[in-house]
C-alpha cells in the first residue's frame, strides 16, 4: 500500500497527514498554545474525593481538575486478566494526598482530563509498564509464532516489578535492538521517579514527544514510502530521532521545497473541508449524512443519485459497500469516537446484509484506535464502538455557532419578523423621538414593510411614530438594530441615501423576485430597483434615480451616450 506522511509547520500549528493510497485517512493537529496531554506523567493532588461516584478529582496543574475512577487508581494490572475487586475510592485516597498519574484522555468541553494510577512509558520497540510483572505482545502481530518468540525474547530482558508491551513495529527485530531500547525506557523511568520525589504537586513529571517526533517514533516504518516535510527546523529534529532509532529509514524523510503549499499539493485541505461537512458524496452518486451528538455518532446511508444498472438489490448492495469503506475512513479521519450507529440502507438478502458488516470489519482494520463492529441491530442498524482518546477533529477546527447555540438551524424570516415586531413595541413605547432607523436582515425587512408598505404603515399608526427600516445582508437573519433616532427630516435623509435625477454606479445583486426582468441593487442597505437589469446579476453599472420612495427606490439603466 502507497503510505506517506506529509507534515506542514508554521507558527500557527503543526500538522501531520497520514495518506493511504493518495487518500487522507488521519491528521494531526498540535498548536504551541494547546500542547497535548495525552502521556504526560503529573505529581497531582486530591482535591476531591466521591465516594458515590467511586472516583476522585486530582489537582493536576491544568485548567480544570483530572478525573480519576477507582479502577485506574492502581498500577498492577494486566490488560488480558479481569481486575480485581477494589475497595471503595475513599478508603484508597484522602483529600491533600500526592500521587502520581497520567493523562489517558484530552479535556474535552467541560470535562477535565481522564487519568489513570496506571503508568505506561512507551519506546519504540517496547511499553515500560512500571509495578506490573507481566509481558504483552501486540494483537496485531498476527504470526503466532512470531509472538512467541518476542515474549521469550523480552522474557530475558525484563526486571521484576517492570511490566512490559511489545509494540507492533518490533516484529521481527533483533534482541539486541529491543534490549537498547529497554535500557533508555529503564533510565527515563528512573528520572521520572527522582523528579517525583522532588517536586511539589502539582507538577509535571515527564511530558510526550513533539507532534513530529512522536510520529517518527511511533507510526514511521518501513511501509511507509516517504516522511515528506515543509519546515526545516522539524525536518532536522526527525531525521535525527530516526538515526537513533531507524537509520534504515532516514532516506524516506525529505524536505518538502516547492512554491504550492504541502497540503495543497497532496489535496489535504480538500479533504478536511470533507471532514467537517455534514454531507459527504460517494463516487456512484449516494452519500453519508453525519450527526454528531455528545453521547452518540449517528451515519446514515443515501443512494442519492444513483440509480444503478441492473436493479435495487444490486444498487442497494453497491452503495452500502462503498459507504462501508468511506465511514471506515471518515471516522479514522474525523477521530470520532464513542458509540457509532450507521443507518444503512435496508437490505432484504441476508448474503448482502453479510458482505457489507465484512467490509466495514475489513476497512477498520487499518484504524490505530481501537474499533469494535458490534453487528446489526433488530432494527437494522449497525452498532459500532471506538475508543475516545482526544477531541474530535471537528473540535479542533471548529466552534459553536454563537447565533443558533449548535443547533444548526435558524428562525424563519416570518417568525423572525414576528418577534422583531413584538421587541420594537417594547422598545419605543416611550422612545421620545419622533423617528427612528431601523437595520435588519433583507430578507425579514421585506416581511416587515409588506406589500405596498402596507405592514409598516400599521407600525407606524400602533406607535405614533415614522420608522424607517434599512435591509442589508450584514446582519444576522435573527437580529436587528436601532442605528439612529431623531427628527422626521433627520432620519429621512439618513435613511434614503439617493435622490431623484441622481446618476450612480450600482452592482446588480439579484434579479426581483416579483419581477425577474428587473434587478436589486442596494445602497447602505437601501434596495434600488433596477428596470430591465435582471439579466446583469453581478455586473456594476450606471443608473439614474427615477423615483425614491421611503422602502426602496426605482432606477432605470444609464444610456450611453453616442459620440
Amino acid at each position: 500500500m502507497d503510505k506517506k506522511l506529509i507534515v506542514n509547520c508554521d507558527n500557527r500549528a503543526t500538522r501531520v497527514a497520514l495518506l493511504e493510497k493518495g487518500k487522507l485517512v488521519e491528521l494531526d493537529i498540535e498548536r504551541p498554545l494547546q500542547h497535548r496531554v495525552v502521556g504526560n506523567l503529573y505529581k497531582g493532588t486530591v482535591a476531591n474525593v466521591l465516594p458515590g461516584m467511586q472516583a476522585a478529582f486530582v489537582d493536576i496543574g491544568l485548567e480544570k481538575n483530572a478525573f480519576l475512577y477507582v479502577d485506574d487508581v492502581f498500577s498492577d494490572w494486566d490488560d488480558e486478566k479481569p481486575a480485581p475487586a477494589r475497595g471503595s475510592i475513599d478508603k484508597l485516597l484522602k483529600v491533600g494526598e500526592s500521587l502520581m498519574i497520567q493523562v489517558i484522555k484530552e479535556p474535552s468541553g467541560s470535562k477535565g482530563a481522564r487519568v489513570t494510577g496506571q503508568i505506561t512509558i512507551p519506546g519504540r520497540y517496547l511499553v515500560l509498564v512500571p509495578g506490573a510483572d507481566y509481558i504483552g505482545v501486540s494483537r496485531r502481530i498476527e504470526s503466532q509464532a512470531e509472538r512467541e518468540r518476542l515474549r521469550r525474547e523480552v522474557e530475558k530482558l525484563k526486571s521484576e516489578n517492570l511490566g512490559l508491551i511489545v509494540r507492533t513495529v518490533a516484529e521481527g527485530v533483533d534482541p539486541e535492538v529491543m534490549a537498547q531500547d529497554l535500557q533508555f525506557l529503564v533510565q527515563l523511568w528512573n528520572r521520572i521517579m527522582t523528579r517525583f520525589q522532588q517536586k511539589t504537586a502539582p507538577a509535571i513529571l515527564y511530558q510526550d514527544l513533539s507532534l513530529t517526533c512522536r510520529i517518527a517514533r511511533d507510526l514511521f516504518v518501513e511501509e511507509f514510502n516517504s516522511f515528506l516535510i515543509d519546515n526545516e527546523h522539524e525536518y532536522e529534529k526527525v531525521r535525527e530521532i530516526v538515526d537513533y532509532i531507524s537509520p534504515h529509514l532516514k532516506k524516506k524523510v525529505k524536505l518538502y521545497r516547492e512554491e504550492e503549499p504541502i497540503f495543497e499539493r497532496y489535496g489535504v485541505e480538500k479533504e478536511l473541508e470533507r471532514a467537517l461537512a455534514r454531507q459527504v458524496w460517494l463516487k456512484s452518486g449516494g452519500y453519508l449524512v453525519f450527526d454528531e451528538t455528545e453521547a452518540l455518532t449517528v451515519i446514515d446511508v443515501n443512494t442519492g443519485r444513483y440509480i444503478g444498472r441492473r436493479n435495487l438489490a444490486d444498487t442497494i448492495l453497491k452503495t452500502n459497500l462503498e459507504a462501508a469503506e468511506e465511514i471506515a475512513r471518515q471516522v479514522r479521519l474525523r477521530d470520532i469516537g464513542g458509540i457509532i450507529i450507521v443507518d444503512f440502507i435496508d437490505m432484504s438478502i441476508e448474503n448482502h446484509r453479510r458482505k457489507v458488516i465484512d467490509r466495514l470489519n475489513e476497512s477498520i482494520k487499518y484504524d490505530r484506535t481501537k474499533t469494535y463492529v458490534l453487528g446489526l441491530t433488530n432494527l437494522g442498524l449497525v452498532e459500532m464502538t471506538r475508543k475516545k482518546v482526544r477531541q474530535d477533529l471537528s473540535e479542533y477546527l471548529q466552534q459553536p455557532c454563537p447565533y443558533c447555540g449548535g443547533s444548526g438551524r435558524v428562525l424563519t424570516p416570518l417568525v423572525v419578523s414576528t418577534h422583531i415586531e413584538s421587541e420594537l413595541k417594547r422598545q419605543l413605547q416611550n422612545e421620545k423621538s419622533k423617528a427612528v432607523l431601523v437595520e435588519m436582515h433583507h430578507e425579514v425587512a421585506s416581511i416587515i414593510i409588506g406589500s405596498g408598505g402596507g405592514n409598516l404603515k400599521k407600525l407606524e399608526d400602533e406607535l405614533k411614530r415614522h420608522i424607517f427600516i434599512r435591509g442589508t445582508e450584514d446582519i444576522h437573519i435573527e437580529q436587528f438594530r436601532i442605528v439612529a433616532r431623531g427628527s422626521h427630516k433627520e432620519i429621512q435623509n439618513l435613511a434614503l441615501p439617493v435622490k431623484i435625477g441622481e446618476d450612480l454606479e450600482v452592482t446588480i445583486e439579484e434579479p426581483h423576485t416579483a419581477n425577474p426582468q428587473h434587478g436589486i441593487a442596494r445602497m447602505q442597505g437601501f434596495v434600488i430597483n433596477v428596470e430591465g437589469a435582471g439579466e446583469k446579476v453581478g455586473e456594476t453599472i450606471r443608473v439614474e434615480i427615477k423615483d425614491v420612495n421611503r422602502t426602496f427606490a426605482r432606477a432605470v439603466l444609464k444610456k450611453k451616450k453616442k459620440h
